[in-house]
């Protein structure tokens, strides 16, 4: 039995750096190629809206998020996800719509 504990602790000792180390990856990747500040801020409002309510993306912004380029976009979604303010929105959405 007490195997079986010290394995459960194990687990979810591993479990827990990997969402940290996942975390900090992508920091890193965001960090290191500034996909912060590739777009501006009335296409992100934009890209937010259009994520998380009803509506569209113009060809302006559409063409500074393909600037962007999927990596930081990939690693801008990721951590969006993870942020604890969109704890109730469900992941899966979020990323289909990210799409």
């Amino acid at each position: 039995m007490a195997s079986l504990n010290v394995y459960s602790v194990l687990v979810v000792l591993f479990l827990t750096c990997g969402a940290v180390m996942a975390t900090k990856e992508n920091d890193q990747i965001i960090k290191e190629n500034n996909c912060e500040t590739k777009m501006g801020l009335p296409c992100v409002v934009e890209a937010f809206m259009s994520i998380f309510n009803i509506g569209s993306i113009s060809n302006k912004c559409c063409g500074e998020l393909v600037v962007l380029r999927k990596f930081c976009h990939s690693a801008l979604v990721k951590r969006t996800v993870e942020n604890p303010l969109f704890k109730d929105l469900n992941p899966a959405t979020i990323i289909a719509k990210s799409i």
